[in-house]
Formats: C-alpha cells, structure tokens, sequence
C-alpha cells in the first residue's frame, strides 16, 4: 500500500469534522456513556474548535490516502500545544485513526513510521502519547512499536473521569 499525507488546512474543515467523530464513534462510542459521549463529542469535534486547532501553529492535521481514498488522519502537538508540558523536544500524537474499512492493512504502523520519520528530521529527543486504559488493543500496538509508559493523566468523556496512560518513544 503506498499512502500519502496531506496536511490539514482551514478548507478541509468539513472533511475533518467528519472523519474525527466518524472514527471517534466507531473507536469508543460502545464503551462509554450516552450522554457523557454526546457531550464530549459536541465539544472536541465541533467545528469550532477544529478551526481553532487548524490555526495552531504548532498543531497539525494529516489526512492519509491510499490512492484517491481517505483513510485516515492524525493529529501532532508541539510545543506549548501539548496535552502536557514536556517541552520542546518532543512530539505528542494526540491522535491517530483509521477508518474502519482500512483496518488490518498496517496502516496504522505506517502513519506510525511516517510521525517517526518527521520526528527525526525535526531532531526531536522523544514522541509521546496519551491512550485509554481500557485500550488494551492500542496499548499492545504501542508498546510492540516501542512505546514504554511512563506516567498517566486523567482524560474526561463528558463528566467521566477516564485514565490515560502515557507512553512514549526515545528517539535519541
């Protein structure tokens, strides 16, 4: 499979509004509660914070195709843009999904390789990310990667208080 990547700009709004919640909601809308998740949702994808988010200089949006088809997307922090203050010689990948008809194609280890690979031109010391407890499927693909946890930190679903383990991988 040969992807390419495309950064997110202001004119893909719409297109990343929809691949955010379409993902979010088939990744974890099942294991959470209703009214939690529609509260959640209505805030963290709506269009009004992924606009604010594209104008981050230091957030940015890829979207991923094989071909002419989208099949995923994900989203790096830097700086004073990370979920935590770890500094500037690191990266966060807040998220990384693909859609659910591209599963199980290395897809994700490929969008994987390719955050690795810009990490290292960047002369970054560290990647890290933050994935839920309960994600034990995406804790094992991590931790296969090289990704070791180093801390935790709560993440919220509406009102409930989930836990987020933290995990990252030295580059240097």
């Amino acid at each position: 499979m040969n992807l390419s990547y495309k950064i997110c700009t202001l004119k893909d709004l719409q297109i990343l509004v929809e691949i955010s919640i379409k993902t979010f909601v088939s990744a974890f809308e099942k294991q959470n509660n209703p009214e939690d998740f529609k509260t959640y949702m209505d805030n963290a994808f709506s269009k009004e914070k992924l606009k604010k988010e594209l104008i981050d200089e230091n957030t940015s949006f890829y979207f991923v195709y094989n071909e002419k088809d989208l099949v995923g997307y994900f989203k790096l922090n830097e700086k004073e843009s990370q979920t935590e203050p770890l500094g500037n010689s690191s990266i966060e990948i807040e998220r990384i999904y693909v859609l659910d008809e591209f599963q199980g194609q290395q897809i994700g280890k490929q969008l994987l390789f390719k955050i690795i690979e810009k990490a290292n031109q960047d002369n970054l010391s560290f990647i890290w990310l933050g994935v839920w407890e309960k994600n034990t499927a995406a804790i094992r693909f991590y931790e296969r990667n090289g990704f070791v946890k180093f801390n935790t930190h709560p993440y919220y679903i509406g009102n409930d208080k989930q836990t987020d383990w933290l995990m990252r991988l030295d580059l240097i």
